[in-house]
C-alpha cells in the first residue's frame, strides 16, 4: 500500500439517549451484536424462513451480506466455511455497567467497503433494536446522533435528526506515510485472541508473526469479498516471515469475559490478552496493516469488539 491511499472503510460514532434504566454486561459488545443482529433480520428479511441458507435470496439479502456473509462459491486459493463480516462493534469500555435514564449510551461501528452504503439501513436496525430494548429488562434509547470519525479521531455529524436520516457524505480511511518507522507500541485495549492449532496464545505465547499473519489475512479477505480489492496484499508469506526478525516488549494480561450465546443456548467464556506490546526493527510495510488493524480489529470474534488495539509509531534511538 502507498501512503495517501483511501481505503473503503469507516467507524461510527452512535449516541443514543436512554429512555430507561440500563444494565449492562461488563462487556457489551455481544449484547450489541446480537440485539443488532436481531433487529436487522426483522428488517431486511423478505420471506421469513427461519434458516437463511436455503432461502432463494440468500446470496442477495442485505442481511446475510452484513451480518453472516456467505463463503463464496468458489475461491482460487481455498474453499471457506465461513469468512470476515464486514462490520466490527466497538462496544463501551470494559466494566461499563449502568446507564441512568437520560444519559448518553455510546458506542462505534466499523464499516467496509459495500457495507458503507448500507450505513442508513444498519443505523435504521440500530434504532429499532433501541426501541425494542436491550437486555431482560427491555430498556429503551432513543438515537441523538452518528459521528463519522476521520483517521486522526475527528467527528463529524452524518445524522439528520428532523429527517431521521444520514447525511450523504464520502466516508474513507487515509493511510498516512509510516517511512522509516522502527517502533510501534500496541496498546491493547479489548482481549486480543490470538490461536495455533486451534488453541488460544497467552500473555508469553503470542508472536509478531501470529499477529501480523492474522492482520493479513483479515485485511485481505475483507477487502477482497466486500470491496472487490483482491490483491491488496502483496505476497503475505514474505511479509508474516519479515514480523519473525521483529523484536518485542511485552506487559500483556490474560482477561476474560462471559457471554450468551442464543445459538449454543450456553453461556461461554471468550478470553485474550490485553496491555502493551512494543514491537522493535524494521518495520516497512508492516506498519501499514498494523495501522490498519486499529479499525479492522485482529483475532477472534472480532465483530464484537474483540482485538481493538491502538497504535503508537516511532523510530528506534541510535
Amino acid at each position: 500500500m502507498t501512503a495517501g491511499r483511501c481505503l473503503p472503510v469507516g467507524r461510527y460514532r452512535l449516541r443514543f439517549r436512554a429512555v430507561d434504566n440500563m444494565r449492562l454486561p461488563e462487556y457489551a459488545g455481544s449484547l450489541l451484536r446480537g440485539q443488532f443482529g436481531a433487529a436487522l433480520r426483522r428488517t431486511a428479511c423478505m420471506t421469513g424462513r427461519k434458516e437463511c441458507r436455503p432461502c432463494p435470496l440468500y446470496r442477495t439479502c442485505p442481511y446475510p451480506a452484513i451480518f453472516d456473509t456467505p463463503p463464496p462459491a468458489e475461491h482460487r486459493l481455498q474453499k471457506f466455511s465461513a469468512v470476515p463480516n464486514p462490520y466490527v462493534i466497538e462496544p463501551p469500555p470494559f466494566g461499563t455497567r449502568r446507564v441512568a435514564a437520560g444519559e448518553v449510551l455510546a458506542f462505534s461501528i466499523v464499516l467496509v467497503g459495500r457495507a458503507l452504503d448500507q450505513l442508513p439501513l444498519i443505523v435504521f436496525a440500530f434504532q429499532r433494536a433501541m426501541q425494542r430494548g436491550l437486555g431482560k429488562t427491555r430498556a429503551r434509547a432513543v438515537l441523538e446522533d452518528v459521528l463519522w470519525e476521520d483517521e486522526n479521531g475527528n467527528g463529524v455529524s452524518v445524522w439528520n435528526p428532523d429527517e431521521q436520516s444520514v447525511v450523504p457524505h464520502a466516508p474513507g480511511l487515509v493511510l498516512p506515510s509510516l517511512e522509516r518507522v522502527t517502533v510501534a507500541t500496541l496498546r491493547i485495549d479489548t482481549p486480543l485472541r490470538l490461536q495455533h492449532q486451534g488453541h488460544p496464545l497467552g500473555p508469553d505465547g503470542v508472536r509478531p508473526r501470529t499477529l501480523l499473519t492474522a492482520i493479513l489475512r483479515r485485511a485481505s479477505l475483507l477487502f477482497e469479498l466486500h470491496a472487490g480489492m483482491r490483491g491488496l496484499v502483496d505476497d503475505p508469506t514474505r511479509l508474516a516471515r519479515r514480523a519473525e526478525s521483529l523484536q518485542d516488549s511485552r506487559d500483556l494480561q490474560w482477561r476474560e469475559w462471559r457471554r450468551y450465546s442464543s445459538r449454543q443456548k450456553a453461556e461461554m467464556t471468550l478470553g485474550g490478552v490485553v496491555g502493551e506490546w512494543t514491537l522493535i526493527g524494521d518495520l516497512g510495510p508492516l506498519a501499514d496493516w498494523l495501522w490498519l488493524g486499529q479499525w479492522l480489529h485482529a483475532g477472534k470474534a472480532a465483530t464484537m469488539g474483540m482485538g481493538k488495539y491502538s497504535v503508537v509509531f516511532g523510530q528506534r534511538a541510535q
